[in-house]
């Protein structure tokens, strides 16, 4: 199906290629990999051509491009099972049209949708928990912003507009909304390295509702009350990632992220510049202020030259702080840990702070289970099976912590006495099936660890029955 329209300059922007000069196979490559980066065509074939037979060095180049369907629809589906009795699937459905204004540009639009109940003679609810969204996203192949921002014009940069909303529903608890939208640059400044600069981003969230028993719990835990509170996020972030092998024969490979976001600086200033004291206020509701980090590093080693054997390690870090016009970081900011692509013996918001555990009466009692600072450290080993069938063996580590005490979450502090102890540790085996395009996992994993139990009466300290955990997800974890 062809696209109503595609720009002139479209193609000959993508072209390395220029009259007169040498002919070249990386520029042919570089060609070849921008004009597939649009995401319109369906194949891409560059041919270079002789101009005559008479020991002429010229060529002509031919590029032969067939346009693909113009609309693109994706669905994803996770489904997360515990041996106690909790079971969570979620769903991620996307459409996007690929040539929106004939010059490569990509409108796609997105809902997604996480569930979560208790099966089992002893389930408290019907129905318990689940998450629901949609977001809008505008992605134009170039850099609408100033030409200080350094790039090469080798690679294809993209400039991104977003809006979305979303509601996070705890039935004995609360529900929240969430509204976003922001502006996102994306170029490389080398072949490896990818920056992302999101000069404005504001999310609003606002409890919609609470219960008796959520309000009493916030009366007498004032930090969390505060995370819970409505406010305005503005943030400005931004984001460094390196993605290379570090040889021609790809054995060893690193992806290194680092990622800085602050909030509320800007607007602050403004403010004081204004002559505002106290707290600080957009159209009525107070804004936040915080400072946020997170660093990624993932090392891939080939073991045996010529097989598919690889040894994966990731470790990440992340640490965020409030000041200024706000004492606590707000809710939808903070660290979280366990699930399908951390530490797979656990389920998603089922460790930490530290050596904390809700109480058991707390039928939602996770929604307190975050934190301001996250430490993860993973290790797999990949191997082929048969055909499209791959295996792995891992083994994952980690927990979040509080910065700041918090009495009404003993244990949840970060300190160096018992920060061994608060490392939570699992293993396990899983298999995934290579489609090429998309890669379906599964993930069986077992717990030996966790810091809420017994210890130091004994380290492996999880029940054989409640120790496993089943996911179900689409990709690698990392």
């Amino acid at each position: 199906m062809r696209p109503q329209r595609l720009r002139k300059n479209m193609i000959p922007s993508c072209i390395t290629f220029r009259p007169g000069r040498y002919f070249s196979v990386r520029n042919m490559d570089r060609t070849q990999t921008r004009l597939s980066r649009l995401g319109i065509f369906s194949s891409i074939e560059l041919q270079p051509v002789p101009v005559d037979t008479t020991g002429n060095a010229m060529l002509d180049l031919f590029i032969t491009c067939r346009y693909d369907r113009p609309m693109q629809a994706q669905l994803e589906v996770n489904v997360t099972s515990k041996s106690n009795s909790y079971l969570g699937p979620g769903l991620t459905a996307s459409l996007t049209h690929n040539n929106i204004f004939g010059g490569a540009e990509k409108l796609t639009f997105s809902i997604n949708a996480n569930y979560e109940w208790q099966t089992g003679h002893d389930r408290s609810s019907l129905f318990n928990s689940y998450e629901f969204g949609f977001n809008n996203q505008l992605s134009f192949p170039r850099l609408l912003a100033p030409n200080f921002l350094r790039r090469t014009q080798r690679e294809l940069n993209w400039t991104r507009i977003d809006l979305g909303a979303s509601v996070l529903n705890r039935p004995h608890y609360f529900r929240m909304s969430q509204f976003n939208t922001g502006l996102q640059y994306e170029w490389r400044a080398t072949r490896h390295a990818v920056n992302q600069f999101t000069p404005f981003k504001l999310k609003y969230t606002k409890l919609q509702r609470t219960t008796p028993e959520f309000d009493s719990l916030m009366n007498v835990n004032p930090a969390i009350a505060l995370s819970f509170q409505s406010q305005f996020i503005p943030q400005l972030s931004w984001s460094y990632t390196l993605d290379k092998f570090l040889e021609r024969a790809k054995i060893n490979g690193i992806n290194f992220n680092f990622t800085l976001t602050e909030a509320g600086n800007l607007f602050s200033q403004l403010w004081k510049l204004g002559g505002a004291k106290g707290e600080k206020k957009l159209f009525g509701t107070p804004f936040s202020q915080f400072i946020k980090g997170e660093m990624q590093f993932v090392y891939s080693r080939l073991l045996v030259r010529g097989t598919d054997q690889w040894l994966v390690t990731r470790l990440l870090v992340g640490a965020e702080h409030a000041y200024g016009n706000s004492r606590e970081v707000p809710y939808s900011e903070q660290f979280y840990i366990g699930g399908a692509n951390s530490i797979r013996a656990f389920t998603v918001r089922s460790l930490g702070p530290g050596s904390y555990r809700a109480p058991s009466d707390q039928v939602n009692g996770y929604f307190d289970q975050t934190g301001t600072f996250k430490l993860e450290a993973n290790v797999e080993y990949r191997f082929p099976i048969a055909g499209m069938v791959h295996g792995a063996v891992f083994m994952d580590t980690g927990n979040i912590w509080l910065l700041k005490n918090d009495p009404l979450r003993p244990g949840g502090k970060l300190n160096g006495k018992d920060f061994l102890r608060d490392l939570a540790l699992g293993t396990g085996v899983g298999l995934r099936f290579d489609f090429g395009m998309i890669v379906l996992r599964g993930d069986l994993g077992y717990g030996l660890h966790a810091p809420y139990a017994d210890y130091p009466k004994k380290y492996f300290n999880i029940a054989f029955k409640k120790a496993f955990a089943f996911h179900l997800a689409i990709g690698y974890p990392f």
